[in-house]
């Protein structure tokens, strides 16, 4: 029996998502960056196996925050660990397990996203989760990813009113399929080059020359900088760039991005691939800025490379891509990394918060007429 809180967050997450007219097979943006095909659903879960959750708590004037949380697989990530590797573009921020997945080269539970000062409970959480899972009786030692923006320009955050019924319930309604984007999860409450930003997904679909893999991406934004979108200066054309005389931006928040394939490749690999993803960012003008913490989270799902906590055996045989063959797949984190980010603001509404502070969308028309001045109108 869900509290009337739960209920009443779980309906406003419905609410406010109003599809845009443009909007064809969960393609948020008007432009599509790159060269590469998409996958079906333009989303982190065109990837075999991967799912996404969120709960959007929207109370009062003043709490405007949530949780996203994305599952390598559907089975018992505690038990089959995915290989994974983190880069750390900037690090101010909380990115809590990040040392062993670092030491270790290996995810074992699901990856939450929230707010700064909800890691803390977003931790105790996935780890209640992971020790009632079935076959995890024994186990006495938990590695939560938890990563965060800070959402306490819209958001109470002071307040820490994520629970840990609200991760639990990302969790659990976790699926495969079309995501949900902007002002929901943990990006209800966050700011992206002075406009609203929030979650934003993407996918890109190798050829079959190249392995037919798939990369996807999903990213929490809250960060500044000067806006480009497949190459147009929008934030100049508009006026609102960091710096300007017209916005007083400090261009800090931070940027979470989780990038997801089914490619079969080791830590090292991934790390590599995750470098690539920040070079996404980079594309969109952001500057990773003092205050901004930037990272990137990247694992395979792939059943062929995954670590069993218990091995039978003592050598560990798997077949990974050389280095030769990742080219491909680094083109395709750059891409669907842009494009996320992009997706992240077209599908973002005009929020209200605390303090009565109200953070404007980004103008889709004015934004269109750009892109048609440049010719990247599609």
């Amino acid at each position: 029996m869900k509290s009337p809180a739960i209920v009443s967050a779980i309906l406003f997450s419905f609410s406010v998502q109003i599809p845009m007219a443009q909007q064809t097979d969960n393609e948020v943006a008007p432009v599509k960056t790159g060269i590469l095909p998409q996958g079906k659903f333009n989303a982190i879960t065109d990837v075999a196996g991967v799912m996404v959750g969120q709960y959007t708590l929207v109370q009062g004037d003043s709490v405007r925050t949530g949780v996203t949380a994305i599952l390598p697989h559907g089975g018992n990530i505690f038990q089959k660990k995915v290989p994974a590797a983190i880069f750390t573009g900037n690090g101010f921020g909380k990115l809590a397990g990040s040392t062993q997945v670092m030491e270790l080269g290996n995810i074992e539970t699901p990856i939450v996203l929230t707010n700064t000062l909800s890691v803390p409970t977003a931790m105790n959480a996935v780890i209640s989760y992971t020790l009632q899972q079935k076959g995890n009786e024994d186990v006495q030692s938990v590695n939560a990813v938890v990563g965060e923006t800070n959402d306490g320009y819209l958001n109470d955050i002071r307040g820490r009113h994520v629970k840990e019924a609200y991760v639990l319930e990302a969790i659990k309604n976790a699926s495969s399929g079309t995501v949900q984007q902007g002002n929901v999860g943990a990006g209800t409450g966050t700011v992206c080059f002075g406009f609203k930003g929030g979650i934003g997904t993407a996918s890109r679909v190798l050829p079959e020359k190249s392995g037919g893999y798939t990369v996807g991406v999903l990213v929490q934004t809250n960060f500044g900088g000067v806006l480009q979108i497949d190459g147009v200066p929008v934030g100049k054309e508009l006026g609102k760039y960091y710096l300007s005389d017209q916005l007083n931006d400090p261009a800090d928040g931070s940027c979470m991005i989780v990038v997801a394939t089914d490619a079969p490749l080791d830590s090292r690999s991934l790390e590599r691939l995750a470098k690539r993803a920040f070079m996404g960012l980079a594309k969109t003008g952001g500057i990773a800025s003092n205050g901004s913490g930037d990272y990137v989270i990247a694992f395979s799902s792939n059943p062929g490379v995954r670590i069993p906590y218990e091995p039978k055996e003592k050598l560990y045989n798997t077949s990974v891509l050389f280095n030769d063959d990742l080219s491909p797949l680094f083109l395709a984190a750059i891409e669907a990394t842009e494009q996320a980010i992009i997706n992240s603001l077209f599908a973002a509404r005009t929020m209200k918060g605390k303090n009565g502070r109200v953070v404007e969308e980004l103008p889709k028309e004015k934004v269109i007429s750009i892109l048609k001045k440049y010719n990247r109108y599609r």
